[in-house]
């Protein structure tokens, strides 16, 4: 465990409920608390091995999770997509207002642009 892939962390958001009780929090304290497997062994009382098993079977759980389920592939994607939704809804009513071409436009793209923001915070 050279380097922490700091993809776990996001993965433990999406499926951490589905590891054992003791899986998630050895993750937990390892990715997000950013202990180091010497100092969880000592906290939970276990040896560093212990430990590292812990982590490493909760690891490969979580990525199994995501290569069959990729809920958290496309929430990503579904997130940039978005981004980009609201980014071309900015510029085509700057267009808009700068050149006056459609009262249909401009309502449109107000409403484009609210409902990408409700998405953006219901994900938030």
């Amino acid at each position: 465990m050279a380097t922490k892939n700091l993809r776990v962390s996001t993965l433990l958001d999406f499926y951490g409920n589905m590891l054992t009780d003791k899986q998630r929090d050895l993750i937990e304290l390892y990715y997000n608390e950013d202990l180091s497997l010497s100092e969880i062994a000592e906290l939970k009382k276990i040896t560093r091995q212990g430990v590292r098993d812990g982590i490493k079977r909760g690891e490969v759980f979580l990525f199994e999770l995501e290569d069959k389920l990729r809920l958290a592939e496309r929430f990503y994607d579904m997130e940039q997509a978005l981004e980009r939704i609201r980014e071309l809804a900015e510029r085509s009513y700057e267009i808009n207002d700068q050149y006056k071409y459609s009262g249909e436009l401009e309502r449109n793209l107000k409403e484009i642009r609210l409902l990408a923001r409700q998405i953006s915070e219901e994900n938030s």
